[in-house]
């Protein structure tokens, strides 16, 4: 699964690739009742990929019905765990052998550099699928302890028809993170893919119903959000929305669940992730690597990027002049070169979001130590930017950017840099940095995260819950066992087993 192919094979792939441009429904793809579309951009290159269904509510209203009667037939709902889970296997299996044709369809529409989508996002996406299909038929519901007149059954029954809402981040990946267990639980699923990064969603839905999946079991709506997911939100025939991206756009689905059904609603949004470098950090080398990945991984366009760097004032210039050294080796470029690590940013508007943050940043009285512009041609490249200079009031380091940009944030004593990482109304990871153990647990403890790693990098794995604290999550989480209970309904049937329960409450 780690195998790459060359930047010719690539250019070859993307040049005679099929892209999906319609929504797909109840098993085949269908265009939009208004016949609108939007274009698909790549932003390396600036060239129309293709014209996408725009959907609108009309859709939403047709794909909730299918996705009900799918539901109600019980064809997918009712099956046995054991055979939902031999069809979500084949699902993975069948991107396995589609994974470059998948990889290049990804980075096209979002800019990632192909070596990321390839050694990273396909396999993940399998691991994913695989992992939570495996657990579908190994979940054991519970008997209260409720004595010997009576039986008491806590039991999870799937929830009915789950939406689930994309960021263009990772469209792979997020996809796998919620259709995995909600196609475990035996829901039907529809799908809104964010507008910049809809292909990969809807070649997955053809893959789903070559691999057994019911129709009308997995459904994909691209559209604009306020088209196709406000109305999803607003919808009484959905019952759980899982929405990532920003935290803005997820009040609004609480707003939409008050006013509609009370839906359950599970959003993983923004951060601003801190990575703590404390007094006796000593492996500097190996610090500034995990760092410098963790703040430029996908263009820096990551909900966990680490783009506070807070260190301690005494290992801070030998950690700045390794960082720095870790950045050269970042080279920007065509995504379809597996060379590169960086490719192009999202949108022109994304673009000029960054590039508006790295400006106000120089205005503030920040210093740039590396990169600090755009990248002249036809795409829309930005250099890996550090910051130095940065305080924890300054807008770079309290506002989420979304790309490659990072801060130094100088700290005079250990506890500082502890209350500088949490100051913040964010809460999704952070990084620590210590060689005592003692210390590793007491500040990993400390820090008001969802996911804190040690000593490294990490979101965890699928076995590890992922979401947030404070404005980056609600709900729920993504991953791990924990992430098929946000798509179940929990019952209680309780048996009487008493001899005569009548004897008990009437009289003679």
């Amino acid at each position: 699964m780690s195998d790459l192919l060359t930047h010719e094979e690539y250019k070859a792939l993307a040049a005679d690739l099929s892209l999906p441009v319609n929504a797909y429904v109840n098993g085949k793809f269908m265009k939009p009742k208004s016949g609108r579309t939007m274009d698909s951009m790549n932003p390396a290159t600036g060239e129309v990929l293709g014209k996408i269904a725009a959907c609108d509510s009309g859709d939403v209203d047709y794909t909730v019905t299918k996705a009900r009667e799918a539901f109600d037939r019980g064809d997918w709902s009712r099956r046995h765990p054991s055979e939902r889970k031999q069809v979500i296997i084949q699902l993975g299996k069948l991107i396995k052998r589609h994974r470059h044709e998948l990889a290049v369809m990804e980075s096209l529409e979002s800019g990632k550099p192909i070596r990321e989508c390839a050694l990273t996002d396909v396999p993940e996406t399998i691991h994913c699928l695989h992992w939570h299909a495996e657990a579908t038929d190994k979940l054991y519901d519970q008997v209260s302890p409720s004595g010997d007149d009576a039986l008491g059954l806590v039991i999870r029954e799937p929830a009915g028809v789950v939406a689930c809402v994309l960021p263009w981040n990772f469209p792979l990946m997020m996809l796998a993170w919620k259709i995995g267990p909600a196609l475990s639980a035996g829901n039907s699923v529809i799908v809104k893919p964010a507008e910049q990064t809809s292909m990969t969603a809807l070649r997955i839905a053809e893959l789903a119903s070559e691999a057994g999946l019911p129709d009308g079991v997995l459904n994909i709506l691209p559209g604009e959000g306020p088209a196709v997911g406000e109305p999803l939100g607003r919808h009484d025939g959905v019952q759980v929305v899982s929405f990532t991206g920003s935290t803005e756009v997820g009040r609004r689905f609480l707003e939409y669940s008050a006013q509609s059904n009370l839906k359950r609603i599970v959003l993983e949004c923004g951060g601003k992730n801190p990575a703590v470098v404390l007094s006796d950090a000593t492996n500097l080398d190996h610090a500034a690597r995990q760092i410098t990945y963790a703040a430029l991984w996908n263009m820096g366009q990551n909900c966990t990027a680490n783009s506070r760097v807070i260190v301690h004032k005494n290992v801070r210039d030998e950690l700045v002049d390794k960082i720095r050294e870790q950045m050269r080796s970042w080279k920007t470029g065509d995504p379809l070169d597996p060379t590169n690590h960086l490719g192009a940013i999202v949108s022109k508007e994304q673009y000029d979001k960054i590039l508006s943050y790295i400006d106000k940043g120089k205005k503030e009285g920040a210093t740039v130590l590396e990169g600090g512009t755009f990248i002249d041609g036809e795409g829309l490249f930005i250099e890996p930017t550090l910051f130095d200079a940065v305080t924890p009031e300054m807008t770079i380091a309290t506002e989420e950017i979304f790309g490659p940009v990072f801060a130094i944030i100088e700290v005079s004593s250990d506890a500082r840099a502890l209350a500088v990482a949490n100051d913040t109304c964010y809460g999704l990871q952070a990084s620590l940095f210590t060689s005592n153990v003692t210390t590793a647990h007491r500040y990993a403890r400390a820090l008001q995260a969802g996911t804190v790693s040690v000593n490294c990098y990490s979101e965890g794995d699928a076995t590890t819950p992922f979401g947030g604290y404070k404005l980056s999550g609600f709900g729920g989480r993504d991953n791990s066992l924990q992430a098929h209970d946000q798509y179940c309904e929990t019952k209680t049937i309780w048996l009487d087993l008493s001899d005569d329960p009548i004897d008990d409450v009437v009289p003679g």
